[in-house]
């Protein structure tokens, strides 16, 4: 039950809550029947005690924290409720008082979603920049067909030079002690990639097949793993392949064989073709960003540090999640590109600020210009995200609460607005 709503600062408030003495006693005998079976007293079977000859032998608060602690979150989320505030963390919660004749008394600190205030979003001006498509754009893209038409050749006449694929066995050691993860073999390696911490690939270079030698590399200052940042250490190689791309040649009988063209000039003129669309659907792709810019600029009003944290926590869980699915480690992908968790949430901060400001700005548009999805709208949505994720629409209304999936509705709605009151002006 809520006791009192303090606000101490800016979205800060402090709530107290407390629970009556007789919840409490039932959330006393809870804990007791919960935990009896598992406490031993003289002269009783396990499990058989009475509650007040436990209480004599342990004190009489022995089964208070169990007690608490099925107390605290229903009595904080009711108050919460109670209060009407909208939290954007989980409450600092504290037990200010604990007894059987009081009861319990709770203190929670919230931290709630912002009141924002909006400018005007209508009519913000941008500038559409479609860039032209040139003759090296396209020479690129028929390189990367040309690519997918590559073999790899074995080369076993020279040493491995940029650009060649290896296949390596190394093992890394600091002061002659090998260290945890610096060891694989057989591993297949793209000089030049960049995929390795400086120097380790140029170091590779020059060297033969059966060859065995010694690299030495220092780890960045800011490597991930703490006992291996600013250190030197030495790779143990043995280089057992070497195999270089080969590249077909482009010509008409290429064309024939690899698309749906006859002549290498068709082949041209289809992939600028398509490098025009990209580049209108690009142009179309910055426009919006800049309209969404814009309405971000229009945002007054003092957001909570932690809406920030929380964004690029879930930008991070999204990396690892993404990484999973290609069968690598959060922790390995910091390792191999030199990163550490802390630059990984560095180089995530101002985007998340920018989202966060976005969405905060949009929910609040959508309230000023009421806004509102249908039942069919909403209904429509649910079939939608059941066929992409291929489940049955009333399966999709187990992970997705309605009034989470419209207020998405309502917010796309806002966009669409707001970008058709844009002016739009050609570079």
């Amino acid at each position: 039950m809520l006791k009192s709503k303090n606000q101490i600062e800016t979205n800060k408030w402090e709530l107290e809550a407390e629970v009556s003495a007789e919840a409490f006693e039932e959330a006393v005998q809870k804990a007791y029947l919960k935990q009896k079976s598992k406490i031993s007293i003289p002269g009783f079977r396990p499990g058989k005690a009475p509650r007040k000859m436990i209480e004599t032998q342990y004190g009489e608060g022995v089964f208070y924290e169990d007690a608490v602690n099925m107390l605290y979150q229903p009595t904080v989320e009711e108050a919460v409720q109670e209060a009407g505030l909208t939290l954007v963390a989980a409450p600092e919660v504290e037990v200010t008082e604990v007894s059987k004749e009081a009861g319990v008394k709770f203190k929670a600190v919230c931290i709630t979603k912002p009141e924002i205030t909006l400018g005007d979003v209508k009519g913000i001006k941008v500038t559409k920049t479609v860039n032209a498509v040139t003759d090296e754009m396209i020479e690129h893209e028929i390189g990367h067909m040309l690519e997918r038409g590559a073999r790899h050749v074995d080369v076993d006449d020279r040493p491995a030079q940029n650009g060649d694929t290896v296949i390596i066995d190394f093992e890394g050691f600091k002061d002659g002690v090998a260290f945890e993860g610096g060891k694989a073999e057989k591993y297949s390696l793209e000089l030049g990639s960049g995929s390795f911490i400086p120097g380790f690939e140029d170091q590779v270079v020059g060297h033969s097949i059966g060859d065995e030698f010694d690299i030495n590399v220092t780890f960045p200052e800011d490597y991930q793993a703490k006992e291996l940042a600013g250190a030197p250490v030495v790779f143990k190689i043995k280089l057992h392949e070497i195999s270089m791309t080969e590249l077909p040649e482009l010509d008409d009988d290429f064309v024939k064989d690899t698309t749906d063209f006859e002549t290498v000039d068709e082949l041209r003129a289809d992939i600028k073709k398509h490098l025009e669309e990209h580049a209108e659907e690009q142009a179309s792709q910055e426009v919006e960003g800049a309209i969404m810019d814009g309405v971000i600029e229009k945002v007054e009003g003092e957001i909570p540090e932690v809406m920030y944290e929380n964004r690029v926590d879930e930008m991070v869980d999204e990396l690892a999640h993404r990484l999973s699915h290609q069968g690598v480690q959060l922790d390995m992908y910091l390792q191999f590109t030199g990163m550490t968790e802390e630059s990984l949430r560095k180089s995530y901060r101002e985007q998340a600020e920018k989202q966060v400001k976005l969405r905060l700005a949009l929910e609040k548009y959508v309230k000023d210009n009421n806004i509102e999805a249908s039942d069919e709208e909403l209904e429509e949505e649910y079939k939608k995200v059941g066929e992409q994720y291929g489940m049955p629409a009333e399966t999709v209304k187990q992970y997705i609460r309605p009034e989470d999936l419209k207020l998405d509705i309502e917010v796309q709605k806002a966009v669409d607005e707001i970008k058709a009151a844009a002016v739009i002006e050609n570079a």
